[in-house]
């Protein structure tokens, strides 16, 4: 169980980096995911006998080769091109300082002929590692649903010849920002699950760090990409601290700061490098001014409103707004915060716009407004832990209303 739990940390590991190179040279999605799941068949069969070799990655990425070119030679439409093919494998296989390959991978991943959906998915298949079982869990949809979907996407990077490279810079800024984007979302869909049973998917917060970490590494120059990894281990920082023993959910307010990630936190610190500029840049300085309070008490709200004043001029989406109105409130008054959000359009069919509301009207004392806005959020929220939360809170204020 050891030794099969190792090959499988390796497998997890060095997959994306494997897969990425497999790609490049066939020009196929399919034949390099098969050349590397027959790479692993190979390794779960071989090392408990001939044990772990030095390199694991080294010789899953010949085994997935060697698979690779055999596909390639069996190809009936290749036939006519063997001496090219033979040529090519040749020199493949020699290669032993392969250059990295997934910054180009994910840029094909997220390419705009695929809709925002398909471009997570595909990324999370392929960089991620995930299994279609897996994506459709994630996307509460059929597993033969996300198969068709991958499918496609698969066919129309094929089929339409889009490039699997890093765009010129005149294309750069666009294709950049979804791949930001797409990592963003899975992040997010970890940090807050849309559906399930718990409160966090820690499975994809890792993964979408982990891509994080991967565009750095492969674009250390770019200041907002190091702004959204730190944005991202920012959140994660808190993650235990999040919920309680059963599961329930624990507000920033309450969190029990000691257990916190220091480590995330040191280094999101070190990423941000001054003042970040860029969206996620601001939205980590928040996350930072949260990161530094040793207590609630301490949270610096006027600082926080003011970096969401730069984020709205940035940003000016009604949620963002939201945010920045209860960080008014913190910092201005209860009244001046809720002025704000009854001001915000857009957002009744948003269960924390109606959350927010019901916070700030219950420490007004409002509280037959409280329990009306906890109602209508309660109509809303998809996460049942959430839904446990808001329902103690709106029993608390009816509580409170019967003298109890």
């Amino acid at each position: 169980m050891e030794l099969a739990a190792h090959i499988e940390r390796v497998f997890r590991e060095e997959s994306d980096r494997i897969i990425a190179s497999l790609i490049r040279f066939s020009g196929s999605f399919d034949l390099a995911e098969e050349a590397l799941q027959d790479a692993l068949a190979k390794a779960i069969a071989a090392w408990p006998v001939s044990g772990i070799p030095d390199n694991p990655g080294a010789w899953l990425t010949a085994a997935a080769r060697r698979r690779l070119i055999d596909e390639l030679r069996r190809e009936k439409t290749r036939r006519e091109k063997a001496p090219e093919i033979a040529y090519a494998a040749e020199v493949f296989m020699q290669d032993e300082q392969m250059p990295d390959d997934r910054l180009s991978l994910i840029f094909t991943c997220c390419h705009p002929a695929l809709n925002q959906e398909t471009q997570i998915a595909l990324t999370l298949r392929t960089l991620g590692g995930l299994t279609t079982t897996e994506i459709a869990r994630s996307f509460l949809m059929p597993e033969p649903a996300i198969a068709q979907r991958l499918v496609r996407a698969k066919k129309k990077i094929r089929d339409a010849r889009i490039p699997y490279e890093v765009p010129g810079l005149d294309r750069l800024p666009e294709r950049l920002e979804s791949v930001r984007t797409v990592i963003y979302l899975i992040f997010n869909e970890g940090y807050s699950a849309t559906f399930g049973d718990g409160l966090i998917r820690a499975d994809l917060c890792a993964e979408a760090i982990r891509l994080g970490h991967v565009l750095c590494d492969l674009m250390p120059g770019e200041q907002e990409n190091r702004g959204l990894l730190a944005l991202m281990l920012l959140q994660d920082s808190r993650r235990s601290a999040r919920t309680g023993p059963k599961g329930e959910l624990i507000t920033l307010e309450h969190q029990d700061r000691s257990v916190w990630n220091r480590e995330h936190i040191r280094e999101a610190r070190g990423l941000l490098n001054g003042d970040a500029a860029g969206r996620y840049g601001i939205e980590a300085r928040i996350a930072l001014a949260h990161a530094s309070a040793a207590t609630a008490a301490d949270t610096d709200w006027r600082g926080i409103a003011e970096l969401y004043n730069e984020l709205v001029r940035m940003i000016p989406t009604p949620v963002v707004e939201l945010n920045r109105a209860v960080a008014i409130a913190m910092a201005d008054g209860f009244e001046a915060g809720l002025a704000l959000i009854d001001a915000l359009p857009g957002l009744d069919e948003y269960h924390l716009y109606h959350a927010a509301r019901a916070d700030l009207l219950r420490r007004l004392n409002r509280d037959s407004e409280a329990i009306a806005a906890y109602r209508r959020a309660l109509e809303l929220v998809t996460n049942p832990v959430e839904r446990e939360y808001l329902t103690a809170r709106l029993q608390a204020v009816e509580d409170r209303m019967l003298g109890q």
